[in-house]
């Protein structure tokens, strides 16, 4: 039998041979379209997606809290006001993403000084609801300088670690400067008084610290610190928040006093079963038995309106989106990047768990929103201003 050999042909020659007979107009389309391609393929658009599904469901939950069928209008003045920050939020987040998160490493220690300044601002001027002076009031809106103050501790702390000349892991002795980075803005949250945020602030330096990398010997003297400090502590609460600690722990002793808000928690929680009761269909939402059900207990509200299923999609929705901000962490093409990315994945992974936690009686109440999920403004702003350097640090990955 003969043996015929094929001619082998080259794509790469066929390609430079076609683009040659190619008129000029048709070259210029080609790489615009080619360059259009490239840009469109470093964006993430499995994080904004998960990212507007969440506002979403937050806007619809906040509508169904709020709602009110003898209402003129349809749209309430919670919902209406949530779409304006959203709006406002996505304006900001544009800007963000456009500029290069390199920026923020120039701006970290002066954004820093901005943060302080707002939160010592707090302490002359705020104007007080329920007892904490937490907010500042500027032309009739009502912000909260402690929401801004997580961005720019993860931003200082981001900073200083990838400017180390020294190698991790870190002694004690090396973690001085950064824990004067955590202790000032803390301090002055504690005195508003807002203990969850300033918890929430500990607990994401701890994680970026952590992953930074630290001694045994130190890891295990900060536990023992925290500990003491736990301990310490105790005696300089304020009472209402000792309270909610002991309810916690016993939230039957006093169903109709502090237990209350517990108590009606987890019964709307339990209402919802396994499939809800459908929108709008909430008696514990639409009765008003369930406290501040558009903001700190929103959780409950959903949870009763859509059940177990739809308490587990939530889950999923949000377990995805922090996942997606670890692996961008991994992927980032600096040490910055990389501390900034995990820091906000931290922000997201305890505010989901804390407010959850509080609201299924799981943790003590301490007044954490539920991020791009519950009723606020300000953080509306911060949790999208987060997801922008996200998608930002994603987008420039390659260098």
């Amino acid at each position: 039998m003969k043996l015929t050999h094929r001619k082998q042909h080259h794509p790469t020659r066929i390609k430079i041979s076609t683009e040659e007979n190619l008129s000029p107009e048709t070259r210029s389309h080609l790489s615009e379209k080619s360059l259009e391609r490239s840009r469109f393929d470093g964006f993430d658009f499995l994080t904004c997606l998960l990212t507007l599904i969440i506002i979403g469901l937050g806007i619809l939950t906040i509508y169904s809290a709020t709602y009110n069928p003898e209402a003129t209008t349809w749209l309430t003045g919670f919902c209406r006001r949530q779409l304006i920050w959203v709006g406002i939020a996505l304006v900001i987040g544009i800007v963000l993403f456009l500029l290069h998160y390199n920026i923020l490493y120039q701006a970290a220690y002066p954004l820093y000084g901005i943060g302080i300044i707002l939160l010592l601002a707090v302490e002359v001027a705020g104007s007080t609801h329920m007892g904490a002076t937490r907010w500042l009031s500027l032309g009739g809106i009502n912000i909260q300088p402690s929401e801004f103050a997580k961005l720019t501790v993860i931003l200082a702390l981001a900073r200083f670690l990838s400017n180390r000349r020294l190698p991790p892991p870190y002694n004690l002795k090396e973690l001085i400067a950064p824990a004067l980075i955590i202790a000032l803005p803390t301090v002055l949250i504690l005195k508003q008084p807002d203990l969850g945020t300033a918890m929430l602030i500990i607990l994401i330096s701890g994680v970026i610290i952590f992953i930074a990398g630290i001694t045994r010997g130190t890891l295990i003297t900060l536990a023992v610190s925290a500990c003491s400090a736990a301990a310490v502590g105790w005696h300089f609460l304020h009472d209402y928040q000792k309270q909610r600690i002991l309810t916690f722990m016993n939230p039957e002793k006093d169903p109709l006093g502090s237990g209350y808000h517990i108590a009606q928690s987890k019964i709307a929680i339990g209402a919802g079963k396994l499939f809800g009761k459908g929108f709008l269909k909430g008696t514990q939402n639409s009765l008003h038995f369930l406290p501040e059900q558009h903001t700190d207990f929103i959780f409950a509200a959903y949870a009763e309106q859509w059940g177990f299923l739809g308490v587990l999609i939530l889950l999923i929705i949000y377990f995805m989106f922090i996942l997606r901000a670890l692996n961008i962490a991994m992927e980032a093409r600096d040490g910055f990047g990389s501390y900034l990315a995990t820091g906000i994945a931290a922000i997201f992974f305890w505010q989901v768990t804390i407010n959850i936690g509080m609201v299924s009686g799981l943790m003590p109440v301490v007044g954490i929103p539920l991020p791009l999920f519950s009723y606020g403004g300000t953080s509306m702003l911060t949790s999208i201003a987060l997801i922008s350097i996200l998608l930002n640090i994603h987008y420039r990955r390659k260098g």
